[in-house]
């Protein structure tokens, strides 16, 4: 089947789009730079060949571009193409508090920056002038308490403008930030931060979700208890109560900590391009989270080339995304105050009241780059959502959409039922890089269930079990240059071991990420076909488990689905969970439904030998599927970190479940 036939194009940028396109703008200023190359702006595969072909004329120019604030210095751009190890822009003295506030240095300070949103609380805004300002007393105060460079300071914090003042505090000083969402157990905030042992930890008194009021002050004193390096708790009133604090010398209110030290300005030491910045936990849901230490420049170069060039964010645009301060999107939407944005942050329940309250905010708010999961984009179409005809959505521009892969049919409702003229960007990437490696680009159509490009910089491809390269199949996906975002060590790891063996052991020498992948030879774009460790291999078959969300996710009698391999003795079966939509039930007429679709619109060795009905499937916090943790229960092994699932009772329905028993 041709691409055209298979993935058809559903949006194609205007003429006038492409032109006004910070993409074209780049392209126009390399042709005038002295010596630079010249690219139509139509022939996009020209463009990421030369940036992956010479990267260190691609950073370096992005550098010139963007205008980074800080010193070049004489060092290499990228010292070596061998991975593990490269490092970037090595003469650089950098600081990236300094950089997300350069519309308050240099630009207009009074321009909005913030506009925090809550169930719990009235809308706050901030300016840049006011950010700045609150960034330097935050970090005045904690200098106050001990904090220097190379400190860790963690917070269990809602998305809210809090945190991201206590990250550009702890970045302007050159300390180290780390977050969790305030969902998160004890045991599971432990399991993260006692490896990095904190000296401060910032935390919400509570916060309200789905209308219902949970508080946060009763775990304070089990946190310190178990993590014996927080000196000191800062306590956010995220609740709009003011409650009164635990009498406790180590313990201050966060508006306390700032008039305390109101006036004081940041300080923005220059460091090192890659000083750590910030420490991301992987899932955890099969072992102790993984502490990702990621440098400051790097992540915020590969970020800004994400939302500029791909995404096309512009300085008067408004940026919302639905995320939690435990997921990488939370770091990643911080990074749009570079481009001079207008940051939208949401603490709450986005179906609450209804699955339609953002889509009214976007409108209310006049959101030019709406960014969500897949997950939720599936749920507006399930219940027959109608946001453009319901609001006026003519602001809007872009729909990120990340998590999971985007089914088929949700790109049919986004361009019928909330907006023809949109972007769609599906973007994927993961905490590793806390970035993306194939993403949107606003001078390419958008074709019907596939991601449109590789992103520049970025010699991502799929291979095959020999470790070659393919187009047109499945293969592993992995990534044969260094990116300036891979991940500067793992902490606790000083030789490095822990972190060779998570990306460089199934391939030496190049990144393996655990997706299943493959790449168009026709259009260049990508279809994700599911984690690779969750792969199912039926009769020496190997099938990823999108391949099968595809076909069943749409049908209207299932709200969700999950499926999994389970060992027989002899071979691999497909075991299938289903959560049925309202008002239907998992009953042979279904089951029959699920087999005869998968059969005629994948193949007989897509059709599970399983299918059972389920109150929930187990997610991450983050919201993705736990496959492995569920392929682990099936075949009779233990899931020791349950903690790290949002709901971990559904994965003891699911142990418990009579029909899931290993043949």
């Amino acid at each position: 089947m041709s691409v055209d036939a298979e993935h058809p194009i559903v949006y194609q940028p205007s003429r006038e789009a492409i032109e006004g396109s910070r993409l074209a703008d780049y392209l126009r200023w390399l042709a005038r730079r002295e010596g630079g190359p010249e690219f139509a702006v139509e022939d996009y595969a020209t463009l990421h060949q030369w940036s992956i072909d010479e990267p260190d004329s691609f950073w370096s120019s992005l550098w010139d571009y963007f205008g980074l604030i800080g010193d070049r210095g004489a060092g290499a751009v990228l010292d070596t193409l061998e991975m593990p190890g490269a490092r970037w822009f090595t003469g650089a003295r950098f600081n990236f508090a300094e950089n997300l506030l350069r519309e308050a240095i240099q630009g207009d300070a009074g321009r909005r920056a913030v506009t925090v949103l809550s169930e719990a609380r009235e809308p706050i805004t901030l300016t840049y002038g006011e950010l700045y300002r609150q960034v330097g007393a935050f970090e005045a105060f904690l200098r106050s308490v001990g904090v220097q460079a190379g400190d860790r300071v963690a917070g269990v914090v809602a998305h809210t403008h809090e945190p991201i003042v206590a990250l550009l505090a702890c970045a302007s000083l050159g300390a180290i930030w780390s977050s969790a969402s305030p969902d998160f157990g004890v045991s599971g905030i432990v399991d993260r931060f006692a490896q990095i042992e904190p000296r401060v930890l910032v935390t919400v008194d509570g916060y309200r979700y789905g209308g219902k009021s949970f508080d946060r002050l009763d775990r304070i004193a089990a946190l310190r208890e178990r993590i014996p390096s927080i000196e000191h708790v800062v306590v956010t009133d995220n609740t709009g109560a003011a409650r009164p604090l635990p009498d406790d010398r180590g313990m201050t209110p966060w508006s306390v900590a700032l008039a305390d030290h109101d006036g004081a300005p940041p300080s923005f030491e220059r460091g090192a391009f890659d000083r750590p910045v910030y420490i991301l936990f992987s899932s955890g849901t099969t072992g102790v989270p993984k502490c990702i230490v990621h440098g400051a420049g790097g992540a915020l170069i590969q970020h800004v080339k994400e939302q500029v060039l791909h995404g096309d964010l512009k300085r008067d645009d408004v940026f919302f995304y639905f995320t939690t301060c435990g997921w990488m999107m939370w770091n990643w939407h911080v990074s749009g105050l570079f481009a001079g944005a207008e940051l939208i942050t949401y603490d709450g329940n986005p179906a609450y009241p209804d699955l339609d309250a953002l889509w009214a905010m976007a409108a209310a708010r006049g959101v030019t780059h709406f960014g969500t999961s897949a997950k939720w984009i599936g749920a507006c179409r399930n219940v027959g959502l109608t946001p453009g005809k319901a609001h006026d959505l003519a602001a809007l521009r872009v729909i990120f959409s990340t998590g999971s892969p985007l089914l088929d049919a949700d790109y049919d409702w986004v361009y019928e039922q909330v907006k023809a003229e949109v972007l769609l960007g599906s973007i994927s990437g993961g905490t590793d890089i806390v970035a993306c490696f194939v993403g949107c680009c606003p001078t390419l159509p958008v074709r019907r269930g596939e991601i449109q490009c590789r992103l520049l910089g970025v010699a991502a491809a799929a291979f095959n079990e020999a470790g070659e390269a393919v187009l047109d199949e499945c293969g592993e996906l992995v990534c044969t240059q260094p990116i300036p975002s891979m991940p500067v060590a793992f902490w606790n790891d000083p030789d490095g071991a822990r972190y060779r063996a998570a990306y460089f052991e199934r391939f030496p020498g190049v990144w393996a990420h655990g997706d299943f992948i493959s790449f168009s030879s026709t259009s260049g774009g990508a279809v994700i076909h599911g984690r690779s460790d969750a792969t199912l291999n039926v009769g020496g078959v190997r099938i990823g488990t999108a391949e099968i969300y595809r076909q069943i996710e749409p049908m209207p009698e299932i709200a969700d689905c999950l499926v999994a391999a389970q060992s027989t003795g002899e071979d691999d079966r497909i075991v299938m969970l289903v959560v049925p939509a309202e008002g239907h039930a998992v009953d042979d007429a279904l089951r029959d439904a699920i087999r005869r679709r998968l059969r005629e619109q994948a193949s007989p060795r897509h059709v599970p030998k399983v299918i059972v009905g389920v109150e929930a499937l187990p997610y991450t916090r983050s919201g993705k599927k736990v496959e492995v943790a569920v392929a682990r229960l099936l075949n009779g092994r233990e899931v020791e970190q349950s903690s790290a699932i949002a709901n971990p009772e559904s994965l003891a329905a699911i142990a418990e479940h009579p029909e899931l028993r290993r043949p």
